[in-house]
């Protein structure tokens, strides 16, 4: 088989010095690399408008040079604009326009005086005169000066400084000019871009593609082809966790069906209440996957509240009753002692085997097991895991490091996904093969995210919330309306703690010299990461509230004078994390002012009202999951997003939407539109997503006839009867080793 001429160093088409520039500067080293960075958009030359001809309310683009280049401070809020103005030197009717653009290094960076570029945005009037705010540009080298005889579309490319966007449409000429199409294997099968058509004509094949991103003749071809490549990414992508799916389900399980009268049936019978619909067809479908003599890889998605952990500790029940093990894992300790203290109060005396206080019938032993143990303690733990006497065990993702052994562990319950990631869930088949796997989510994920992104599980939606549970009433606290609005907020907390509730305050920060969004998570993993918030605009994080200065300032606060108060962080030793926890569940606290280490699985019922300071430093997913905190008894429950942020900042618009609804669905599509797909599937650790055109939510679509097609098109041996999809999902996985990262979250 001839070699792939896509895999061809570049400095073979381009020179040495051009080609060593692009792999040095923006990490294009191969032929693929380059003609694989695709266009942002496509301008028709026929928008060109001369700067005296704009209309205001419309979209136009215009070619100037820059005459000025100026950056200033925001008076009413943080942040700074860069005021520029240029001119399009029209030798009819010269005339100037004043542009601005907010918080961008990039216009201060690229925009120098002397410089043409090619600016497209929307016209408005500042002052009578008119401008366009943050317009896309892109900077022209001379040769590139629009010709008014051609009028094909102008592709603007990501770009830098030193490698500008003449600069990457001139290689990518070159290169598409030397290369043998003939050579080129398309992994998209023919019916495929014929079935994925929106207008009847087929989506065109890899050269044709690769010709019409770049050298549209119309922007219509260069959308479709657009299309197509992101078709071959959702096949791509789709095909790799195909075989990841088959290889975590090629060792042969242990099968632990259900049996009568035994520990599930025992804690059927003691439970309060009525299990919902949904608990019951969830816990239906694992118990018919635990029964198999294949590994379960099951992800139970449903809302904060929804009863995920009921279901999980029944299907732990039911490996107990086979005779096997079950380990629950939490992605922190706090998170691990509070599953530990939940799981023993549900079952009761069942959690008391070998004591004397244990039931006649069937009974198991609860272990916890952290690195708050003492040495006597953790060897007293290990020893009761490794000899089974211990049915059900509690902790970390510590649990599954070579220093712990099972007896016979039979289910491994990983809860909140967003920790646990496909190179965590692989790690855990390779050691523990034939375990059975359950992943909880409470982080609602639209089906197109869930199929990107957890593909290698099947998915079981879990409706409905627990009878008696209450809505969150969430409000938006508006400090920039008078300090009357905070004092507001401090107050309603007293009233809850004189009714007898207890109450959150949640801090982005731990203390005030803290710059990053979130110092319990500093690799980003559950924050929207990134010096900028959610939104994109840039924040100064200077002012933002802190845990250890808002502890004492609560505690001085007349209207909360005498009330209880304790801070918790991710930089506290384990064991003060987990005393003060212990204490606020056990009601020695009224008000616990914590940092995003209570964002998942806490569970309070008494808590009835949240404060969440600077609530624009959170991702609408990690606003919606602290919201879950609070409502989780039978009492009304408040959730208050503070902000100091002006009306008419673009996060205001991101809280309002959680203000606006407590469907999580609706929140994480909206989490994904804002903040875009890069963060939703990992790339704020790898620096940017690889995901260079699908979109989970526009191309929901391509996922699924991608999915469908996989799915048909594999064999029982788990390989893809189409060669060059096969070779294709090979380069990916070999080609990138952090794969696992890359599908991390969601």
């Amino acid at each position: 088989m001839r070699s792939d001429p896509l895999d061809q160093p570049l400095d073979r088409l381009l020179g040495g010095r051009t080609g060593q520039r692009l792999d040095r500067e923006m990490g294009l080293g191969t032929v693929r690399d380059l003609v694989e960075h695709f266009p942002r958009r496509w301008i028709e030359r026929g928008e060109l408008t001369p700067i005296a001809s704009l209309p205001v309310g419309d979209q136009v683009t215009v070619v100037a040079r820059v005459v000025s280049v100026d950056r200033r401070n925001m008076h009413s809020r943080r942040g700074f604009i860069v005021d520029v103005t240029v001119t399009d030197d029209d030798p009819l009717r010269p005339a100037s326009l004043d542009l601005a653009f907010f918080n961008s290094y990039e216009a201060l960076r690229r925009l120098q005086p002397g410089h043409r570029a090619m600016f497209h945005g929307k016209t408005a009037l500042y002052r009578g005169e008119k401008t366009l705010n943050n317009p896309d540009f892109s900077v022209l080298d001379e040769a590139e000066e629009p010709d008014a005889e051609d009028l094909t579309p102008v592709p603007l490319y990501p770009a830098t400084a030193k490698v500008p966007s003449w600069v990457l449409r001139a290689s990518i000429s070159t290169v598409l000019d030397a290369l043998d199409v003939d050579a080129l294997r398309d992994p998209v099968p023919a019916d495929l871009l014929e079935e994925a058509s929106t207008d009847g004509v087929p989506l065109p094949g890899l050269a044709a593609a690769y010709r019409d991103i770049h050298r549209p003749a119309v922007v219509a071809d260069a959308l479709r082809a657009q299309r197509r490549f992101a078709l071959q990414e959702a096949l791509v992508l789709q095909g790799a966790l195909a075989v990841r799916r088959h290889v975590a389900a090629m060792p042969d399980a242990v099968s632990r069906p259900a049996v009568v009268n035994g520990l599930l049936a025992a804690l059927d019978a003691r439970l309060p209440f009525t299990l919902t619909d949904g608990q019951v067809s969830a816990g239906e479908t694992i118990s018919a996957d635990l029964a198999r003599d294949r590994p379960m890889s099951r992800l139970l998605q449903g809302e904060v509240g929804s009863g995920k952990t009921l279901v999980a500790l029944r299907a732990m029940a039911q490996v107990v009753d086979a005779g096997g093990q079950a380990a629950l894992v939490a992605p922190t300790e706090v998170l691990a002692a509070q599953h530990y203290r939940s799981l023993t109060a549900t079952l009761g005396p069942l959690a008391h085997a070998g004591r004397l206080d244990a039931p006649d019938g069937p009974a198991t032993e609860v272990v916890l097991l952290t690195g708050s143990l003492t040495t006597a303690q953790r060897r007293e733990a290990l020893l009761k895991i490794a000899s089974g006497q211990a049915g059900l065990v509690v902790g970390t993702h510590a649990l599954f490091s070579g220093t712990v052994q099972f007896a016979d562990l039979g289910l491994a319950v990983v809860d909140e996904q967003h920790r646990f990631g496909v190179d965590q869930r692989e790690a855990l088949r390779r050691e523990n093969p034939g375990t059975h796997l359950l992943v909880m989510s409470a982080t609602p994920i639209p089906r197109s995210v869930a199929m990107t992104v957890f593909g290698d599980l099947d998915l079981t939606l879990l409706p409905g919330l627990p009878s008696g549970r209450q809505p969150v009433v969430t409000h938006l606290a508006r400090m920039a309306h008078g300090p009357r609005i905070i004092g507001r907020v401090w107050e309603v907390i007293a009233e809850q703690v004189a009714a007898g509730h207890q109450a959150f305050v949640v801090c982005p920060k731990i203390d005030p010299t803290d710059r990053r969004d979130n110092p319990d998570d500093p690799d980003g993993l559950g924050n929207p990461g990134g010096p900028d918030s959610p939104d994109g605009t840039a924040r100064d994080h200077r002012h933002d509230a802190a845990v250890e200065d808002m502890v004492p300032r609560l505690a001085s606060l007349p209207v909360l004078q005498g009330v209880r108060i304790a801070g918790l962080h991710g930089r506290q030793d384990q064991q003060t994390q987990a005393e003060t926890m212990s204490r606020f569940v056990a009601g020695d606290l009224d008000i616990v002012v914590a940092t995003t280490v209570v964002e998942v699985g806490v569970d309070v019922p008494n808590a009835t009202v949240m404060a969440i300071l600077d609530a624009d430093a959170f991702g609408l997913s990690t606003l919606h999951q602290l919201r879950g905190r609070v409502g989780r008894g039978t009492a009304p429950a408040t959730c208050l997003l503070t902000t100091r942020l002006p009306d008419g900042h673009p996060a205001i618009d991101r809280l309002e939407v959680v203000a606006g609804t407590q469907e999580g669905l609706k929140i994480a599509r909206a989490d994904v539109q804002q903040r875009g797909e890069g963060d939703v599937l990992g790339a704020a650790q790898h620096g940017g997503s690889r995901l260079k055109v699908l979109r989970v939510l526009q191309h929901a679509d391509l996922i699924e006839l991608a999915a469908g097609w996989v799915a048909l098109h594999q064999s029982a041996t788990g390989t893809l009867d189409h060669p060059e999809l096969a070779a294709a999902v090979q380069a990916w996985e070999a080609g990138h080793e952090d794969t696992g990262d890359y599908i991390e979250k969601g």
